[in-house]
């Protein structure tokens, strides 16, 4: 990925924050996702009274992606408040492995803008998978 799309899908995660919903944790996230064909969809974390109905930023946008019939995605940004990296949680880990690939480059984004890539396969090494049925 070339430093002005990358710049951008980093632009997006942090644009994506501000329409965060999180009432409950004061925690912002929001992520942002490149489609192989360099398509940018966001998303930011919704949460609810009932703690496990919320979604993560990061599913928000793959979800925003796949509804647009997207299914493979190059990169993953993901921007917070906090001072440190934060990193994708365990479904969101699960949900990226669905639609990219070890080599899927994950952008971390500080709350000041200071980024950190890291490849998908560092995060996750070996996550599940099931053989799709054959139509």
């Amino acid at each position: 990925m070339n430093k002005k799309l990358r710049d951008e899908l980093v632009h997006h995660a942090i644009a994506a924050k501000e329409h965060s919903y999180s009432p409950y944790s004061k925690f912002r996230v929001g992520a942002a996702v490149l489609t192989d064909d360099q398509v940018i969809f966001s998303g930011s974390n919704v949460e609810n009274a009932s703690y496990g109905l919320a979604i993560c930023a990061e599913r928000n946008a793959i979800f925003q992606a796949a509804h647009a019939g997207k299914r493979k995605i190059v990169a993953v940004a993901v921007s917070s408040d906090e001072k440190g990296f934060i990193t994708p949680c365990g479904a969101c880990r699960q949900v990226i492995s669905e639609f990219a690939n070890g080599d899927t480059e994950i952008v971390l984004v500080t709350a000041d803008g200071k980024t950190k890539s890291v490849q998908f396969e560092k995060l996750f090494p070996t996550p599940p998978k099931l053989e799709k049925l054959k139509k």
